[in-house]
């Protein structure tokens, strides 16, 4: 069972194995955390992201699923990129899309032999999902998770308000 670490800090500056994304369907990079880390990874992201083949029509990654890619001018050797459910009132399968973004973030990371993985509030930001609820399923999914790697997560919060709602849980 992994460690967790809650902290407050920009997750583009944090020196581990693996930083979250919570990015859009196509990879394309765009506002808020996921924007921040194509800025500070630089221009080959892009680059990688584009090179993910489609699954569908503008859809590199789809809802609840990961892609990895390097983490270019980052302190992280890599990107995990998940992309949360958009909040609808939480009646279509919300809870369970934002699970499977933990689980096959976790999964991705495994595979990759990732020691540690930093991990934004994933679709709390524009995608509009409740606070307590998100960070109740990322912890329970971490908390969960029985494979031997990754030994560390670390949520890394944005704000103080976020971190709060990750150390009640």
């Amino acid at each position: 069972m992994a460690t967790i670490e809650i902290i407050e800090a920009d997750i583009t500056t944090r020196r581990v194995d693996a930083i979250g994304n919570a990015a859009n369907e196509a990879l394309a990079g765009g506002g808020g955390v996921d924007g921040a880390i194509h800025r500070a990874a630089g221009p080959e992201l892009v680059d990688a992201c584009r090179a993910i083949p489609p699954v569908g029509r503008f859809v590199r990654c789809p809802t609840g699923e990961a892609r990895i890619t390097p983490g270019f001018r980052l302190p992280a050797r890599f990107i995990v990129h998940t992309v949360g459910p958009v909040w609808h009132g939480g009646d279509q399968g919300e809870a369970e899309l934002l699970a499977a973004c933990y689980r096959n973030s976790l999964q991705l990371a495994a595979e990759q032999a990732i020691r540690s993985i930093a991990f934004p509030a994933i679709s709390c930001g524009v995608y509009g999902y409740p606070l307590g609820r998100a960070t109740a399923i990322a912890l329970h999914e971490v908390r969960a998770w029985q494979e031997e790697l990754p030994q560390r997560v670390i949520f890394c919060c944005f704000d103080e308000e976020t971190a709060r709602s990750y150390r009640a849980g």
